[in-house]
């Protein structure tokens, strides 16, 4: 099994419940890829060191996954890239 810490922000201008359906969704797409995200973390609104896209702050999240393989990480990466609600996202693979 290989580890993976996933942190992503989303976007400060949604609503609580509106940021963790965005959260809900891609904890889905993990699942529905063969992976399974072991724990999940909010870390809250947090001030962002500098702008992004126009963003000053945004809502911290942590998953981490594990997976026997990465398609689960492909797709999740992929789908952060083109979502207008994630403003930044940073996949770790932990070594055991």
């Amino acid at each position: 099994m290989r580890h993976y810490e996933i942190m992503f922000i989303v976007r400060p201008t949604l609503s609580e419940d509106e940021a963790k359906k965005v959260v809900k969704n891609f904890s889905k797409i993990i699942k529905d890829n063969g992976s399974k995200v072991t724990e999940e973390q909010a870390l809250g609104q947090k001030e962002l060191a500098y702008e992004i896209k126009d963003f000053k702050s945004g809502y911290y999240f942590v998953f981490e996954v594990e997976a026997k393989d990465d398609k689960a990480i492909k797709e999740f990466d992929r789908l952060a890239l083109i979502n207008k609600d994630i403003v930044r996202h940073l996949i770790t693979k932990k070594e055991d």
